[in-house]
């Protein structure tokens, strides 16, 4: 039995059939079709925590289903769990909420989804909070980061950064002729702008993760 196939058998368990589960998860119903006949390739984390939510499963069983053991290194779990550090803005700058180490909530990601960065340490999760980045990361979202220096800066990062000890996350680029750090929105909202730091005065500036993953909803 494949993951698309327990899915299915798990929802007439619980008593839904597909348009009830719609509903009462609020993924759409040709997308709950869709990850049943593709077997959940290119499901988005997002869609699959709500369903697991609602169905009153974990999303590492889910994950499991179909799996053949012989075939699966054992110390490989399919799933990993990540903390989730609270919510970033991605719009106006805005300090994250304080994290204390024991209450930290940990959500589970299928390893298969994170690809080259599937056996990656110190990663972490943030929801977004905020419309800055919404073009390719919309409000609420998940995110996946992996924790780098400032030297590790690549054209075109998505990172999370403080500025003046306050967090955002923002398109990085880096503009050599003018000796310039920038921070850029990708937004449908016109009042997002640039974040622009000087070489000489990137004292306060930190760099923390870059995004390396992230689960949109399609409506």
């Amino acid at each position: 039995m494949n993951r698309g196939e327990y899915l299915k058998k798990i929802i007439e368990e619980k008593g839904y059939n597909i348009m009830s589960l719609s509903r009462e998860s609020g993924v759409p119903y040709t997308t709950i079709r869709s990850m049943i006949e593709r077997d959940l390739t290119n499901a988005s984390i997002d869609n699959v925590i709500k369903i697991c939510r609602v169905l009153g499963i974990s999303v590492e069983a889910l994950s499991k289903a179909g799996m053949v053991p012989e075939k699966v290194d054992s110390n490989i779990k399919p799933a990993i769990s990540l903390p989730l550090y609270g919510s970033i803005a991605a719009g106006a700058l805005s300090t994250v909420e304080p994290v204390i180490k024991n209450n930290v909530e940990y959500i589970p990601i299928p390893r298969n989804m994170l690809g080259k960065y599937a056996s990656c340490k110190n990663l972490f999760a943030l929801k977004v909070n905020g419309e800055s980045m919404n073009k390719v990361i919309p409000n609420g979202s998940y995110v996946v980061c992996k924790p780098i220096e400032i030297e590790e800066l690549k054209e075109d990062d998505i990172v999370i950064f403080s500025h003046d000890n306050e967090y955002s996350m923002k398109r990085f680029r880096r503009d050599e002729e003018n000796r310039l750090l920038i921070f850029s929105p990708e937004s449908t909202d016109r009042k997002y702008h640039d974040i622009v730091i000087p070489y000489d005065t990137t004292n306060d500036l930190k760099v923390y993760a870059k995004v390396i993953w992230y689960a949109v909803t399609l409506d």
